[in-house]
């Protein structure tokens, strides 16, 4: 199995995509982003939201994390990703503009929007929890550049089956985040 080698940069370009693309988003009329595909299918707003909760389920982890790294000179890191964090990273990832296969979503990461009352305000809120969710995401690992890595295992939002250090967490983050931008491109297309 190849080994999968992460670094702030290049987490930072990726991220620096999806915010672009969901700032787009922000600027699509609110029926589009409330339109779903299928009935039981998420629009556009449910994806981000989902987003949202999934990421806020690992500020606090990262938070802990983050203030046990020290200062390092040494310039940016470089991390080899482990075995089973790399299967449970890649699930997640995209290929291409594809998504390999549909993951059931656990409840308690389930956007718990009403299609029928989100209005424009709603979304604005939406927009604004990802966007802050993201922009923080980001922030942590702008200043990750700096520190040194430490390896400080905690659980993933799916409990002690996963644990992740910083760098993998960031990375399964991101990849998350670039598997539902797909989503949502999917999403739109069944509106054209």
């Amino acid at each position: 199995m190849a080994k999968l080698i992460v670094s702030p940069e290049h987490q930072i370009q990726r991220l620096n995509q999806i915010l672009n693309r969901v700032s787009e988003l922000q600027g699509m009329p609110l029926e589009t982003l409330i339109t779903a595909p299928h009935p039981k299918s998420w629009n556009v707003l449910e994806v981000l939201e989902h987003l949202s909760i999934a990421t806020a389920l690992y500020e606090a982890k990262i938070e802990r994390a983050f203030s046990e790294l020290t200062t390092s000179n040494k310039g940016s890191w470089s991390f080899s990703v482990r075995p089973w964090q790399r299967f449970v990273i890649e699930g997640q990832r995209p290929k291409g503009k594809k998504r390999p296969f549909k993951i059931k979503t656990l409840k308690r990461f389930e956007p718990l929007l009403n299609p029928e009352t989100l209005d424009a305000q709603k979304g604005s809120a939406v927009f604004e929890r990802f966007l802050t969710s993201y922009r923080d995401l980001k922030a942590h690992i702008v200043s990750s550049r700096t520190k040194q890595m430490k390896h400080v295992p905690f659980s993933s939002a799916i409990g002690p089956i996963v644990k992740f250090y910083l760098p993998e967490a960031f990375e399964f983050l991101v990849c998350h985040a670039e598997r539902h931008m797909v989503q949502i491109d999917e999403i739109l297309a069944t509106q054209t």
